[in-house]
């Protein structure tokens, strides 16, 4: 869903929570002279509820928690909300706009006050809003696949910016990569990092199959965390795949192999058939990324009963 699918759907959308009460939507705003936009001093996170037999479902929003508040630390950022108030805030906001299923952007940045480049006499503000949003690569493509490039934009290595935290600032880098495959004709980027090795996706991890086993760059390769990584990681598992979540992939392993596919919140499970015009495979869905996107989408609508303590009902 582009920028102004998304903007349709939010026009019946009537409240954020912001700063500890409820606001009309066009009143939730803060200060053009706020760090965070001179700056980029945020943290935020990206999180679904699906709409299950049981109701909707926030799926991992205990792990969403911790990363947001992790991600908090190196920039001696303290939220001044607890986790209790953020989940309440948060399954209030559905009720009331009545979502079934819904993309959920907690975020917390440095407001206005100081506009030095210190941000210790600033206020934190924190806002949760809530909105409709389907397959973010689109629908057609969980099933045929994406065609992506590779950036000419490098991943910037955690001794320069801590990438294991979920910066507002650093998805600039994210953007500069995803609107240049775009401009190229290509649905979505990879990012090799400093050495020239395979990072992620714009916003969302990657995995390689190969002779039946899983590879998944490793923390080290200055990846983000992702938890819809590490889900992917505990299905595949569970079915019996070896799994190599520390790997080392480089830019020429992307051309061989069987299988590429992404993972993350928003792109959930979605398949890579194409890497600088090179076909992957077959060209289609191979049979391990179909088979895992087939056991995420049975857990997150709830046609199992496994790993019910991934989900906060509403």
């Amino acid at each position: 869903m582009g920028f102004k699918e998304m903007q349709e759907d939010t026009d019946f959308l009537n409240t954020i929570w912001q700063d500890g009460s409820f606001v009309d939507w066009d009143d939730a705003t803060v200060h053009v002279l706020a760090h965070g936009l001179h700056y980029g001093t945020g943290v935020f996170e990206g999180v679904r509820c699906y709409d299950t037999e049981n109701g909707p479902a926030i799926f991992r929003w205990e792990e969403h928690l911790d990363r947001f508040y992790e991600s908090t630390k190196p920039y001696d950022m303290e939220i001044p909300y607890s986790r209790d108030e953020l989940t309440q805030a948060t399954l209030e906001l559905i009720r009331r706009e009545e979502l079934e299923s819904c993309y959920i952007r907690p975020v917390a940045f440095y407001g206005y006050g100081s506009l030095g480049v210190s941000p210790k006499d600033n206020p934190v503000n924190v806002a949760i809003a809530a909105w409709p949003w389907g397959a973010y690569l689109g629908e057609e493509a969980l099933e045929k696949g994406v065609e992506v490039m590779i950036s000419s934009w490098r991943k910037h290595a955690s001794s320069q910016i801590p990438t294991n935290a979920k910066t507002t600032g650093l998805y600039v880098n994210s953007m500069l990569a995803g609107e240049e495959a775009r401009r190229n004709g290509f649905t979505e980027a990879i990012v090799l990092n400093k050495e020239g090795n395979v990072a992620e996706g714009p916003g969302e991890n990657i995995f390689l199959v190969r002779d039946g086993e899983i590879y998944t760059p490793g923390l080290s390769q200055s990846i983000l965390d992702g938890i819809t990584r590490n889900t992917v990681i505990e299905l595949a598992r569970e079915r019996g795949y070896t799994v190599h979540d520390q790997a080392t992939i480089s830019r020429g392993e992307l051309n061989t192999a069987d299988e590429l596919f992404f993972s993350g919140t928003a792109a959930e499970v979605t398949p890579i058939r194409k890497v600088n015009n090179v076909e992957i495979g077959d060209g289609t869905r191979g049979p391990v990324t179909e088979e895992l996107q087939q056991a995420f989408f049975d857990l997150v609508e709830r046609r199992t009963d496994a790993h019910d303590e991934w989900f906060t009902y509403v």
